[in-house]
C-alpha cells in the first residue's frame, strides 16, 4: 500500500464528508465538489493553505503532533480515524525501511491455548490484524466451522465474508459485517503498510471482489476493544453479540476475542451455540467442528518459519 496515496485519499475523503454548516462556516453558494475546501480546513486547523495542501498531497514527514491534533479537530475525526492519521504519519517517517517485508509466521503459546480452552461458555479465538484465526476454543471452532471447509490455513474472516456465499446467511447483517471487516483491515494497513501478507491480502480481495473494492475506497477505519455488535451470526439470531478483546502479548497485532449473546440467552439445551442440543455442523459438508481442547491436526494452526533473527521457531503470540 502506497503511504502517500493513502494519506491523500484519507484526508480528502474526511474533508469531503463535512459541510461548511457543520463547522459554522458560510457556504458561499454552490460547490463543485462536496465538503470543505482546502482553505477552510487550513483555517480550522490553524495552518496555511500551502501547508495543508502539502499534507493532503501525501507528505506528512516531519509533521508535529500539534498540527495532527489540529487536523483531527478540523476534520472531526473520531478516535479510530485520529489513530489512523497518526499511524500514517509514523509510517511516512520510516523512509529508510524496506518498502515491503515478510513477517514471520505466528504460532500460539501453549498457555494462550490453555486460556482459550478454559473458556467453556462462549466462543473465543486468537486473531491478528489480517483477521486470521490463529487458535480457538471448542466453541470458537464450532461457531466458525464453515471457515475451516477450505484447506488454506490460517482460516481468514475477510476471505470468508467476500469469497464465500455462505457468509451472507451466516451473518444477520452481512453488509455491516463486511463494512467492519474492511474498516479493520484498513486500520491494520495504516499501522503497517509494509506488511507483505497484509498488502497481498488486500490486493487479492480488491482484485476478486467488487464489494470489497467499493468499501476500501471509502477509507473508513475502525478500532474495537469491547462492546456490542449487530453483525451477529444467525446461530444467535435473537441476540446482540457482545465482544470482549484483550491483548495476548504487548503488541496490537494479535488479540483474543470472546463473544457472548446478550441480553436474551440462546436455548439452554446442549451447547450454547446449538438450537437443538446437537453439535453444529458445517452447512456445506455436514462435518462437525474439531473435538478436544485444540482440535484435530487438520484444524491445528501450528506453523514453523524462520524469523528475522534466523531462528527455526516462529514468534509466540
Amino acid at each position: 500500500m502506497d503511504n502517500r496515496t493513502e494519506i491523500r485519499e484519507f484526508l480528502a475523503s474526511r474533508r469531503a464528508r463535512i459541510t461548511p454548516g457543520q463547522r459554522g462556516l458560510p457556504s458561499h453558494g454552490s460547490r463543485r465538489v462536496p465538503g470543505l475546501r482546502r482553505g477552510e480546513v487550513a483555517e480550522l486547523a490553524a495552518v496555511s493553505i500551502e501547508y495543508y495542501t502539502r499534507l493532503e498531497r501525501g507528505n506528512l514527514e516531519g509533521v508535529s503532533e500539534d498540527v495532527l491534533e489540529g487536523l483531527s479537530r478540523a476534520l472531526q475525526l473520531d478516535d479510530a480515524e485520529r489513530a489512523h492519521l497518526f499511524d500514517l504519519t509514523r509510517a511516512a517517517a520510516r523512509s529508510k525501511r524496506p518498502r515491503r517485508y515478510t513477517a514471520p509466521k505466528q504460532r500460539v503459546r501453549p498457555g494462550v491455548q490453555l486460556a482459550l480452552d478454559a473458556i467453556t461458555g462462549a466462543p473465543a479465538f486468537v486473531g491478528n490484524r489480517r483477521l486470521d484465526i490463529l487458535a480457538a476454543n471448542q466453541l470458537g471452532y464450532a461457531l466458525y466451522c464453515d471457515l475451516y471447509d477450505k484447506p488454506a490455513r490460517p482460516a481468514n474472516h475477510a476471505r470468508f465474508i467476500f469469497f464465500d456465499e455462505r457468509a451472507r446467511s451466516f451473518y444477520l447483517n452481512w453488509e455491516l459485517a463486511a463494512d467492519e471487516t474492511v474498516a479493520i483491515l484498513h486500520t491494520g494497513a495504516g499501522r503497517d503498510p509494509y506488511d507483505r501478507a497484509l498488502t497481498d491480502l488486500v490486493g487479492e480481495l480488491s482484485t476478486r471482489s467488487d464489494e470489497f473494492r467499493t468499501r476500501w475506497a471509502t477509507h473508513n477505519v475502525r478500532q474495537h476493544n469491547s462492546g456490542s455488535s449487530t453483525s451477529a451470526t444467525r446461530l444467535w439470531e435473537s441476540s446482540i453479540c457482545c465482544s470482549k478483546l484483550w491483548n495476548c502479548r504487548p503488541t496490537p497485532d494479535c488479540r483474543c476475542t470472546s463473544t457472548a449473546p446478550s441480553p436474551a440467552p440462546p436455548p439452554t439445551t446442549g451447547f450454547a451455540y446449538s438450537r437443538a442440543g446437537r453439535r453444529p455442523t458445517s452447512r456445506s459438508t455436514g462435518q462437525s467442528p474439531p473435538i478436544g481442547p485444540t482440535g484435530p491436526e487438520s484444524c491445528r494452526l501450528a506453523v514453523v518459519a524462520v524469523n528475522e533473527a534466523g531462528s527455526n521457531k516462529a514468534p509466540l503470540v
